[in-house]
C-alpha cells in the first residue's frame, strides 16, 4: 500500500498488486513444500529437513537449533556486512540497480563456474583437438576464485613424483567416466545420440536418463549402456531393461532433490510421447516420492526385480548429497546394489525450470566423503562402487573426487558444452539456440553442430590431465588414489568468511583401520536370494522360448518366491525383442501365495495364472502378456470383499492385461500407460499419474482416485454413491455410462465382464452381468479433461 501511495509501484491498482504479491508468495511456498514432498505447512514447521552449508555455530544455536551444519561458517557480523552492502547498492543514486547475476552471468556480477571465458576455451579445445586451449580452460577452472568446497583443498604435489609412463593408460581412466543422466526429451535426439556414441567409442558409458531410448539404437554404437529407471518409470519395458550394462534406479537427483525430472509440454513431441507411453504436448513430471519405494526393503525389492530381468547387468542407485547419506548408502549396499552414485547440487541440464536451479541440494564433497567413511566403517566399501557427479570439469576435479572416495565419475554439463551449448539457461523453453536442449526440428537442423569427436576430445583431455596429476602425486593407478585423504591439505582461505569454514571434517577417517578396503574389490554384489524357482522355470522353458513353441508348466509358489516371471520375461526379450512371443505361448499354472513383484516386467506371450493370492507390486512394469489371479478352490472367502493382491500393483505398466477376482491394495495402476486391468475394488490413490490403458473397478475405491491422470480411462462401480467424493477432480472428469453418448463403453464393459468371468470365475462379475441393465447406472467413466469421450476407445 505504501509503495503504491508513494508511486514507487506505478500502473497497478492496490488490488492488482496484492493479487500479484500473493500469487508470487504462494507459488514460491508451494514450490518449496513440493520439493520436500510435504502437503501441509504444519508438517513443514520444525521438520529440520535441511543442512546448513556455511553457517556458524552461533547462528545455528540461536536460530536453527538441531540443524545439521558440518562445516560451520558465516556469523551475524557477516550477515550485517551483507545487508550494508545491499543497502549501499539499493540507494546509490549514481548507479542503477543490477540483477547481480545470480541466475545468469553478468559481467562484474556474481561469479559463475561456467562463465563465457570457460565456455569459449572449452569449445576451442574440443572443436579443434587443441591441447593448449584445454590447458587454458583447465587453468581458468583450477585457479578460479574459491567457488566450491574442493577449491579449499590443495593436492600435495611433487613430494614423490613418478614418470608419466608409469601411470595407468588413458584408456583405463576413460572407463571410469560416465556421461550423467540426461533424458531424450530434455535433449534433442541428435545430442543424446552423439553423447552415447562418444562414450561407447571411448569405452565409458552414457546414461539414457529417465526418458527412455529409441529401440532402434539398441545393439548399436548409439545405445546408452546405462538405462535409468526413475520415479516416473516412463516406458520401462523388458526390452529396454535387457539392453543395458547398468540399470540405474534414480531415487533423486542432486540439482533438484525432491522434484524429479520435469519435461514441459512443448518439448513432448510425438516421438518423445511414444517412447514415454504418454500424450504429445502434455507435461511430464516425475512425482517427488518414488511410488514403489517407501522403505529400504522396497528399494531392495526393486533391485532384485532388475537383477532378475537382466542378471548380466549391474544395478546402480542414484542418491543425493545430504546429511545421513552415508547411512542410506550403507542400506543400499545391504540391499545388494552394485553401484552407488552420490549426486551434488551443481549440475542439472536440459529441462529444469529456472526456479529449480537455486537453493536445492548440497555439494557432492559433503556426500561422497560421508558415504566413503560410513561404508568403510561398516565393512561394506568392498561390495559397491562409488560414483559422484555434479559440476565436474577437469582432471583436478577427478583427482579430488577420487581422494574423497569416488572410483567413477559422472559428467553432465561439460559434455553438453563440448557439443556446442552456450549455457544460456533457457533449456526449459524449447528454443535452445544450439539445437541441443530442444525438440524444435528447425533449431536442431540448422544450429546443432555437435559431433561425438568433440565429446571424445573433452574426456581424453580430462583423462590426460588426470594422469599428469597422478604422476606428480606418485600414484600409478586410480585405485591407489581412492580414499587417500592424506594427499589433500586444507587451505586457510583468502577471506575472513572462507577462514571460518571448517572442511577438515571431510578428510576425517576417524578410527577406521587402514586395512579396511577403500574401493570396490568385488565384481558384483550378489543377492542372498538366488531365485531357485525362477531359475528352474527358465531351465524348463528356455528351449520353447527360443523356438516360440507353445508350452504349459505348473508350479507351487510361496511368499518367499519373489519376482516370479521376471527371469522368463528377460529371456523372452533377449530372444525376441519387443515383439515377444505369440499370445499365450508360454503359460504358467501356479498355486499358493506369491511373493512380491509377481509378474513384474511381464512380457508379451507370457501368461501367469495363480490360484491363491499375491503380495505387493503385481504386474509392476508389465509390458504384455496376461496375469490372472483368483482365489484357490474352496477358499471360503467372499472374493470381492477380500484383498487378493497387495499395494502398488501395475505400477508403471506399459501393456498386457491383469484380471484379479478380489480387491487390490493402495496405489493401484499408478503410472499405468498401457495395461488393461479388471479388479473388484481398490484402495487410495488408484490410477494416480496414469497416462494410458484401461482400469475397471468392480467395487469401491479409496480416496484421491485419478490424481494427476492425463490419459487412458477407468470405469468404477459406485454401489454406495460415494465416488463423487473420492476422486481427484483436478485433471479428470466423470460421466455416467447409461447415456446415449456412452453406449460404446457399455458394450465394452459387458465384454470385459464376460472375459473376467471366463478367466477367473468371478461371482461378482456373474452377478453384475445377470442384472446389467440395473447396475449400469452405477458405473462412472473417469477420463482426463484433456481427452474427448469419443476418442478414448480408439486410442
Amino acid at each position: 500500500n505504501d509503495l503504491i501511495r508513494d508511486h514507487e509501484i506505478k500502473n497497478r491498482s492496490l488490488n492488482e498488486a496484492l493479487y500479484q504479491f500473493r500469487k508470487g508468495i504462494n507459488k514460491g511456498l508451494l514450490k518449496i513444500l513440493s520439493k520436500m514432498g510435504i502437503s501441509t505447512v504444519a508438517s513443514y514447521r520444525g521438520a529440520q529437513l535441511f543442512e546448513a552449508v556455511g553457517l556458524g555455530e552461533e547462528v545455528i544455536a540461536l536460530c536453527l537449533p538441531g540443524t545439521v551444519s558440518r562445516i560451520k561458517g558465516a556469523d551475524f557480523e557477516d550477515f550485517e556486512s551483507d545487508q550494508k552492502q545491499l543497502l549501499k547498492y539499493a540507494y546509490n543514486p549514481m548507479q542503477p540497480l543490477s540483477q547481480g547475476g545470480l541466475l545468469k552471468f553478468v559481467h562484474g556480477g556474481e561469479y559463475h563456474a561456467y562463465n563465457p571465458d570457460v565456455v569459449v576455451e572449452l569449445q576451442n579445445a574440443v572443436q579443434n583437438g587443441d591441447q593448449a586451449a584445454y590447458r587454458r580452460y583447465a587453468a581458468l577452472v583450477n585457479d578460479r576464485p574459491v567457488a566450491m568446497l574442493r577449491d579449499l583443498m590443495k593436492l600435495k604435489l611433487d613430494a614423490s613424483p613418478i614418470a608419466l609412463d608409469d601411470v595407468e593408460p588413458v584408456a583405463a581412466i576413460l572407463k571410469r567416466f560416465d556421461s550423467a543422466a540426461m533424458s531424450l526429451g530434455a535433449l534433442s535426439p541428435e545430442a543424446h545420440e552423439a553423447l552415447a556414441e562418444a562414450m561407447n567409442r571411448l569405452g565409458g558409458r552414457s546414461n539414457s536418463g529417465e526418458g527412455g531410448e529409441d529401440p532402434a539404437r539398441y545393439g548399436t554404437i548409439k545405445m546408452s549402456k546405462i538405462k535409468q529407471v526413475a520415479s516416473g518409470r516412463f516406458g520401462v519395458t523388458p526390452h529396454y531393461l535387457v539392453n543395458a550394462e547398468v540399470l540405474q534406479i534414480k531415487v533423486a537427483q542432486g540439482a533438484k532433490p525432491g522434484e524429479g525430472g520435469q519435461l514441459p509440454g512443448d518439448k513432448v513431441s510425438p516421438m518423445i510421447a511414444k517412447l514415454r507411453c504418454s500424450k504429445p504436448g502434455i507435461s511430464l513430471i516425475s512425482p517427488p516420492p518414488h511410488h514403489d519405494i517407501y522403505s529400504i526393503e522396497d528399494l531392495a525389492q526393486l533391485i532384485f526385480d532388475l537383477k532378475q530381468v537382466n542378471p548380466q547387468a549391474l544395478v546402480s542407485v542414484k542418491l543425493v548429497a545430504e546429511p545421513g547419506v552415508g547411512t542410506i548408502a550403507a542400506g543400499v549396499a545391504k540391499a545388494y546394489a552394485d553401484l552407488i552414485t552420490i549426486s551434488g547440487y551443481d549440475g542439472g541440464t536440459g529441462a529444469s525450470p529456472i526456479a529449480s536451479v537455486k537453493y536445492a541440494g548440497t555439494p557432492w564433497e559433503l556426500g561422497i566423503s560421508e558415504a566413503q567413511q560410513v561404508l568403510r566403517a561398516n565393512g561394506l566399501r568392498s561390495r559397491v562402487r562409488l560414483q559422484t557427479d555434479g559440476g565436474l570439469k577437469t582432471g583436478l576435479d577427478v583427482i579430488k573426487a577420487a581422494i574423497l572416495g569416488a572410483e567413477s565419475f559422472g559428467f553432465g554439463t561439460a559434455p553438453m558444452i563440448a557439443l556446442g551449448c552456450k549455457y544460456l539457461r533457457i533449456c526449459h523453453l524449447n528454443n535452445c539456440a544450439t539445437g541441443i536442449a530442444t525438440q524444435n526440428e528447425k533449431l536442431r537442423k540448422e544450429h546443432f553442430i555437435g559431433l561425438p569427436e568433440m565429446v571424445m576430445n573433452y574426456f581424453t583431455f580430462v583423462a590426460e590431465e588426470t594422469r599428469e596429476l597422478m604422476a606428480r602425486l606418485g600414484v600409478r593407478t586410480l585405485n591407489e588414489l581412492i580414499g587417500r585423504m592424506d594427499l589433500l591439505e586444507v587451505l586457510p582461505g583468502k577471506t575472513s568468511r572462507q577462514q571460518k569454514l571448517d572442511i577438515r571434517v571431510l578428510l576425517d577417517q576417524g578410527s577406521i583401520p587402514d586395512n579396511e578396503p577403500r574401493f570396490c574389490t568385488e565384481a558384483r554384489n550378489p543377492s542372498f536370494d538366488k531365485g531357485e524357482l525362477a531359475e528352474q522355470m527358465v531351465e524348463d522353458a528356455l528351449e520353447a522360448i527360443k523356438a516360440k513353441q507353445p508350452l504349459e508348466l505348473s508350479y507351487e509358489v510361496h511368499n518367499t518366491n519373489r519376482s516370479i516371471g521376471a527371469r522368463l520375461s528377460g529371456e523372452i526379450a533377449r530372444a525376441h525383442g519387443a515383439g515377444g512371443l505369440p499370445d499365450n505361448c508360454l503359460t504358467l499354472n501356479l498355486s499358493g501365495s506369491a511373493g512380491q513383484s509377481f509378474g513384474v516386467w511381464n512380457h508379451k506371450g507370457l501368461t501367469l495364472k495363480l490360484a491363491g493370492d499375491a503380495n505387493d507390486y503385481v504386474g509392476k512394469g508389465m509390458a504384455g502378456g496376461r496375469i490372472v489371479i483368483h482365489p484357490a478352490q474352496n477358499s471360503g472367502f467372499v472374493a470381492h470383499r477380500t484383498t487378493i493382491i497387495g499395494n502398488t500393483c501395475l505400477y508403471g505398466a506399459t501393456g498386457g492385461q491383469l484380471n484379479a477376482a478380489g480387491l487390490a491394495g493402495e496405489r493401484f495402476a499408478v503410472r499405468n500407460s498401457g495395461a488393461i486391468a479388471v479388479v473388484e475394488g481398490a484402495g487410495d490413490h488408484c490410477c494416480e499419474y496414469m497416462t494410458g490403458g484401461i482400469v475397471i473397478i468392480l467395487g469401491d475405491t479409496g480416496l484421491n482416485f485419478g490424481a494427476g491422470m492425463t490419459g487412458g480411462f477407468a470405469m468404477v462401480y459406485d454401489e454406495h454413491g460415494q465416488f463423487q467424493n473420492r476422486y481427484n477432480n483436478e485433471l479428470v472428469d466423470i460421466h455416467h455410462i447409461n447415456t446415449e453418448a456412452t453406449e460404446q463403453y457399455r458394450h465394452y464393459l459387458k465384454e470385459r465382464l464376460d472375459e473376467h468371468i471366463r478367466l477367473t470365475g468371478s461371482q461378482r462379475a456373474q452377478a453384475m452381468l445377470a442384472q446389467f441393465t440395473d447396475i449400469i447406472g452405477k458405473f462412472w467413466l473417469v477420463k482426463s479433461k484433456a481427452l474427448h469421450l469419443d476418442s478414448l476407445l480408439k486410442d
